[in-house]
């Protein structure tokens, strides 16, 4: 019965991923069709991500009071719907009004689920939960570039909200498989706090700010790599640049496919510790100055491999860290702080590269790595005074 349920949770952490890469991989397509300059994206992609983080700073609410199941179903429910919404959609404002659902879909279901395996399983098993998120943001790519194929970018979205639908029939049958952890479930949840009083526990605001750290590097590479190979070596051509944008990608889904090996012999704080060390590592190879371009590919990939254990990491630690009464709300404000960081810091960066040049963004990913370290360090001392 365990192991079907982590099957589930899994599942789950795909769907999750599915609709995340759609509008990247679909957005030349739909400029065209709804006639809007290509800086639009932007103003779509703002709009989830602000949902998405209402979402996420009242999750820890909706946790006291319902069952993760039932978030989960409901948050799935949320995306069928901003997907089939946009599926539907012959005009710009019609996006934006379809990304509430979209994006209140993502930050409770995001928040519920990371707690609940934080709380109820080993750290391994969230290095393999954000892996299988990776799975549903390398899929989804591949269903609208089929979409663009033989239809339009309408059924791209169309043909991913019945792949959720899927999904979400599988975790309605799948309710009585939940009941294992439900009695422990419900008395943490009666007893758990809410932000603002999480906000006050020693260590919380640190590790909130070295996640929108984390996260703004993580999504400024996701955002750029391209742009700064197109920047700083010459000779390649587009197909090529447009190939590197998945370096930090891959090498972020290995680095969390190894550490799940290893992550519970090391322990979190140690993963996060190598990996940062790691990151480090790849931006210096970044750095080199060199006019080819593949110490730098190389870098990208040891890059990403370094980020790879540190979101699961941050997020297994919370129960322990903070306790179990106050890990739920943590966790929700670490997910507001996530999407803050990927939602405004690459947006900062853009503006940055364009007075100064593509080059600085290596800087760039070492300040927000170095912040992400130094804080956590930090963190870690205002917890061992507090417990000590």
């Amino acid at each position: 019965m365990g192991s079907l349920l982590l099957a589930v949770i899994y599942l789950i952490f795909i769907s999750l991923g599915l609709p995340d890469s759609l509008l990247g991989s679909g957005w030349p397509a739909m400029q065209q069709d709804l006639g809007v300059p290509s800086s639009y994206a932007g103003f779509v992609s703002m709009a989830i991500s602000c949902m998405t983080v209402i979402s996420a700073l009242v999750s820890p609410g909706l946790m006291r009071k319902f069952r993760t199941q039932w978030i989960v179903i409901v948050s799935i429910g949320l995306t069928v719907l901003g997907l089939l919404g946009f599926s539907a959609c012959k005009s710009y404002w019609m996006l934006l009004l379809f990304t509430v659902p979209y994006g209140l879909g993502a930050g409770s279901i995001d928040a519920a689920v990371n707690h609940y395996v934080a709380s109820h399983y080993p750290s391994s098993v969230m290095n393999f939960l954000h892996c299988f998120y990776g799975v549903g943001a390398v899929i989804s790519p591949f269903i609208m570039s089929l979409a663009l194929k033989v239809s339009r970018w309408n059924d791209g979205y169309r043909w991913t909200s019945f792949l959720q639908l899927g999904i979400l029939l599988v975790v309605i049958l799948s309710l009585p498989l939940w009941h294992h952890h439900e009695k422990g479930e419900e008395a943490e949840s009666k007893d758990s706090v809410g932000i603002l009083e999480a906000l006050k526990v020693p260590g919380v605001v640190p590790t909130l700010v070295a996640f929108f750290a984390y996260s703004s590097g993580e999504a400024t590479s996701f955002l750029w790599t391209p742009s700064y190979f197109a920047g700083t070596k010459a000779g390649l051509d587009a197909e090529a640049i447009a190939s590197f944008g998945s370096l930090i990608f891959g090498g972020l889904m290995l680095g969390r496919l190894i550490s799940g090996f290893v992550s519970n012999r090391l322990g979190d704080r140690r993963m996060i510790r190598i990996g940062i060390g790691i990151e480090f590592a790849g931006i210096l190879l970044i750095l080199l100055p060199v006019k080819g371009y593949l110490p730098a590919a190389i870098g990208f990939i040891i890059t990403g491999i370094g980020m790879g254990p540190v979101y699961p990491a941050i997020q297994h630690m919370a129960p322990s860290n903070f306790g179990r009464r106050c890990s739920a709300a943590v966790i929700g404000l670490q997910m507001a702080s996530a999407y803050l960081g990927s939602t405004f810091m690459p947006m900062l960066f853009g503006q940055i590269q364009q007075a100064i040049g593509i080059g600085i963004m290596p800087l760039y990913l070492l300040l927000f790595a170095g912040l992400n370290l130094a804080l956590l360090e930090l963190t870690y001392r205002i917890i061992g005074r507090k417990k000590g």
